[in-house]
């Protein structure tokens, strides 16, 4: 029996070991935390090993090793594996290359990937009911080919971490929604970081479809020999395949949405819509279902998602702007006065881009590891150890036909396991305000 091994015990990390069980591998699983729940995948015969990577699973012999993508292959255990000269792939990769026959889209890029991964998710459901928006969001793939009804089509969200343990991916319709620096701290300086996403296309052919958005210098600069048939995507251009005419999102003469009915503001969800309609297209979905689906999105958890309003002020939860940019588009979105709360895990980016699009802001309400480094960009910027007390603070002072805004343009890790987490709490608190009227 062969063994492998899988280094991290995330969801991602279990429900590749819960799979490679199945069908027949000799699993060992590790983490340099506790598992919670260590005896029932021990009672599934997997071999667990939590609180640290202890030395002796370096001895055995593995095809394989499967590592979460959030781990640095700067760790020390995983050097290790890599001197022995192993594999090291993530868990969407075990996932499809033993599912062949699936077709799938891939969405990476710094933003947008989230809100286009889940249209494009919903709209796929068209063809087949058990087609998802997964990878970065939603269930493991291991986890959703585990089940009995199998998906035909999938949508998939992937982050530049990812991508490096996918060797194999070979999407029949990819993008880089945009690049903007980020996650520094993983990959040490930009340009690897925007080198990473490029991979996104490498395996395609010329069968297969990358959109490119023209309106982005940076994927035009990094985005080189692409291999597979190109649709340029653009807001602000008129002759290219995918474009906005009359007020109308248009792939070639084909309408996708009517700018006038779409609820999400800014257009960069416009954007967001423009390439999950083309995919969706581009995969076999009726374009008049496009267009119908469109017109009738709501918008995704945690993206400039409307909370309430209280006292005529409004409450925005975009916990999912983890970075500077996705900040910046939020703040976009905006014509009231905004009471912006940020702050949070320091991916070494720095804030200042933030600075040209504070005019409308208030104040900021800066919190976690990061809260100093928002002082200089603005004339009233109050600093809190957490959260809960920034928003408290904002309650306090914002004013009938004022926005506020939890926008936070890092990461949630010092605080918080995850954006998620991050952005409940902010809504509990918020609707917590509510019930005292």
């Amino acid at each position: 029996m062969s063994k492998v091994l899988v280094v991290g015990a995330a969801l991602s990390g279990i429900a590749a070991s819960k799979y490679l069980k199945r069908i027949g591998y000799d699993v060992y699983l590790t983490d340099s935390n506790h598992i919670d729940n260590k005896e029932q995948l021990e009672s599934l015969g997997i071999q667990v090993f939590d609180n640290g990577h202890p030395d002796f699973l370096l001895n055995n012999e593995y095809e394989f090793v499967v590592k979460n993508p959030g781990i640095k292959y700067t760790v020390p255990f995983i050097q290790k594996l890599l001197e022995k000269g192993l594999s090291i792939v993530n868990e969407i990769e075990v996932a499809l290359n033993d599912h062949p026959e699936v077709v799938y889209a891939a969405i990476t890029g710094t933003n947008g990937k989230t809100t286009t991964t889940t249209m494009l998710g919903d709209l796929l459901k068209s063809l087949n009911p058990q087609n998802v928006a997964a990878g970065n969001i939603g269930l493991p793939l291991c986890e959703i080919f585990s089940k009995e009804e199998k998906p035909s089509e999938l949508a998939i969200e992937i982050a530049a971490f990812q991508l490096l343990g996918t060797p194999s991916f070979k999407p029949h319709v990819s993008t880089i929604m945009n690049l903007s620096p980020d996650h520094i701290d993983y990959f040490g300086d930009v340009e690897s970081y925007y080198k990473a996403k490029t991979l996104v296309y490498k395996n395609q052919t010329e069968n297969d479809y990358f959109l490119r958005n023209i309106d982005d210098l940076n994927v035009l600069n990094y985005c080189k020999n692409i291999p597979c048939q190109i649709i340029d995507f653009s807001l602000e251009k008129d002759d290219v395949d995918l474009r906005i005419k009359n007020n109308h999102v248009c792939f070639r003469n084909i309408d996708l949405l009517d700018i006038d009915r779409f609820k999400l503001p800014g257009m960069h969800n416009v954007q967001n819509a423009m390439v999950a309609g083309c995919m969706a297209y581009l995969l076999g979905v009726d374009p008049v279902f496009v267009k119908q689906y469109l017109e009738e999105f709501k918008g995704v958890e945690h993206r400039i998602e409307f909370v309430s309003e209280i006292n005529g002020v409004k409450y925005y939860n975009d916990s999912k702007g983890t970075n500077v940019d996705s900040t910046i588009m939020a703040l976009k979105a905006f014509k009231q006065p905004v009471h912006l709360l940020a702050g949070g895990y320091d991916k070494k980016t720095g804030f200042g881009d933030l600075k040209p699009y504070l005019n409308n802001v208030k104040t900021i309400y800066a919190f976690g590891d990061t809260k100093g480094q928002f002082v200089e960009l603005h004339e009233d910027v109050r600093l809190f150890e957490n959260m809960s007390e920034a928003l408290e603070e904002a309650y306090k002072n914002a004013k009938e036909g004022d926005v506020v805004l939890l926008s936070p343009a890092c990461a949630s890790w010092d605080q918080f396991p995850n954006y998620e987490v991050r952005g409940k709490l902010f809504k509990e608190q918020v609707l917590s305000y509510e019930k005292t009227l």
